[in-house]
């Protein structure tokens, strides 16, 4: 798992790997064959990526990995005007740093990441399709599951409202709709999700290391079970308005999200 330096950057793509290894345990059902990504800033200019066609379960060294400069995907998110599937690539492909006879592809996710790092503030996102969670995101009263929280560890762990995404197709129309829904959050709410919902496709969960990216995609989890329950128990109870922000914002929730963070 060592990528051959004793640089932070080296350390953070370990704390990468780990991740992606935990999440693609079969007993989670997040993953299976080449499902789901992973990223983790490098430094303000780039971050790393899971290679295309990698599996989480065999992403277990640097060579499972594509390094890419930020700056050029974050411009083909804001640009205006059609980008086709074709140039979308080659800019994707562009933006991939090292020897040019050793690069791997970036997932096709790759775009997605770039707003979740730099708008949403991420230093690692988790990118998985949960079985239970995309039972929901499946259904025709997907949105309506989320229009609450359940239970506090909900609220502490995954905030007080997840970031639903409309459907889009995988690559740059997807990274460009999730920028879009992800400013608009900030301007109402004024701090970034730590979960992003997509519509019929899974879950993006944002965070400041490794071990809390995992922890907020095991709670959207658990969250997704119970909703699962309870509408199968006759209907979906929510938390008492603003209960959810208050618990979020309690000093001593801080602080049991920074003990996560580490």
């Amino acid at each position: 798992m060592r990528s051959g330096t004793d640089t932070p950057g080296a350390e953070r793509l370990d704390e990468l790997v780990r991740l992606s290894l935990r999440l693609s345990e079969p007993a989670r059902e997040l993953a299976i064959l080449a499902e789901g990504n992973t990223s983790a800033r490098i430094d303000e200019e780039s971050f790393w990526v899971k290679a295309s066609g990698t599996s989480l379960a065999g992403a277990d060294g640097a060579d499972k990995y594509a390094k890419v400069r930020i700056e050029p995907l974050m411009a083909a998110l804001s640009e205006q005007g059609e980008i086709d599937d074709g140039e979308a690539k080659r800019r994707l492909q562009s933006a991939a740093l090292g020897d040019p006879e050793d690069l791997r592809s970036p997932s096709i996710e790759t775009y997605v990441h770039a707003a979740c790092l730099e708008l949403g503030g991420a230093t690692f996102v988790a990118h998985t399709h949960p079985t239970a969670l995309n039972a929901l995101l499946c259904s025709e009263r997907a949105e309506a599951a989320y229009e609450g929280v359940l239970f506090p560890d909900e609220a502490v762990v995954c905030g007080p409202r997840p970031l639903i995404v409309p459907y889009a197709a995988p690559g740059l129309a997807l990274g460009r709709l999730v920028f879009e829904h992800l400013n608009d959050f900030l301007s109402v709410r004024g701090e970034p999700p730590r979960a992003i919902l997509l519509i019929n496709h899974g879950l993006f969960a944002l965070g400041a290391s490794g071990e809390e990216a995992a922890a907020i995609t095991a709670m959207v989890v658990k969250a997704a079970q119970i909703r699962l329950g309870a509408l199968a128990a006759g209907g979906l109870r929510f938390l008492p308005s603003g209960e959810a922000e208050r618990l979020y914002e309690r000093e001593d929730e801080r602080g049991r999200r920074r003990q996560l963070a580490r």
